[in-house]
């Protein structure tokens, strides 16, 4: 019985610290050290939220840049990649209506498209784009807008993160930050 009552009151203080105490520390931490984060980095625009900087929304208008194809249509409640492997079908399928989609087909060499302007994330929400896909969509937002390619690459230029600490990965823009820069940029 002693056993029992103290199993009882293990299982309440451990309730307690971690189910209580400590998200609330954590949460008051975040809220103090990193404010724009802990409250989803979400972005304002003239004055009103238009979203977060971590996760990808879908964009249509020519006159934008594209971010990466989600196979989730970029819904954060139900994150997640097709999975499919190299060799099937169904991905071969899916990139060339991918390059399609973004004009790519017949216009430049399959091999010179970056991946992630044809190929969905593993989230399906990726913010972020490779320079390389913004640069290959230049043309079309020039034509749509009427700026100078030399402009949207100085903007791309302008908003391109290096690697991670220096280190991992490739040169990204964020979509978000890149076509905001462009709506203020057309005086919108």
């Amino acid at each position: 019985m002693v056993n029992l009552w103290r199993s009882i009151r293990f299982t309440l203080v451990s309730a307690i610290l971690l189910g209580l105490i400590y998200p609330l520390a954590v949460t008051g931490v975040g809220n103090v050290l990193f404010p724009f984060q802990a409250k989803g980095s979400m972005v304002q625009f003239n004055g009103r939220i238009v979203g977060s900087e971590l996760i990808a929304q879908p964009v249509t208008d020519p006159g934008l840049f594209w971010p990466r194809p989600s196979e989730v249509n970029y819904a954060a409640n139900g994150s997640g990649g097709s999975n499919l492997g190299p060799t099937n079908p169904a991905l071969v399928k899916e990139v060339r209506d991918n390059m399609k989609s973004a004009g790519m087909s017949g216009t430049v060499p399959a091999a010179s498209i970056p991946p992630d302007m044809v190929e969905t994330s593993a989230s399906g929400l990726d913010p972020d784009i490779s320079v390389e896909d913004a640069m290959l969509q230049i043309p079309r937002i020039s034509k749509a807008t009427g700026l100078s390619e030399s402009t949207l690459k100085s903007l791309v230029i302008q908003h391109q993160k290096g690697p991670f600490l220096g280190l991992w990965g490739a040169p990204m823009v964020n979509v978000m930050d890149l076509n905001l820069a462009l709506e203020k940029q057309l005086g919108r």
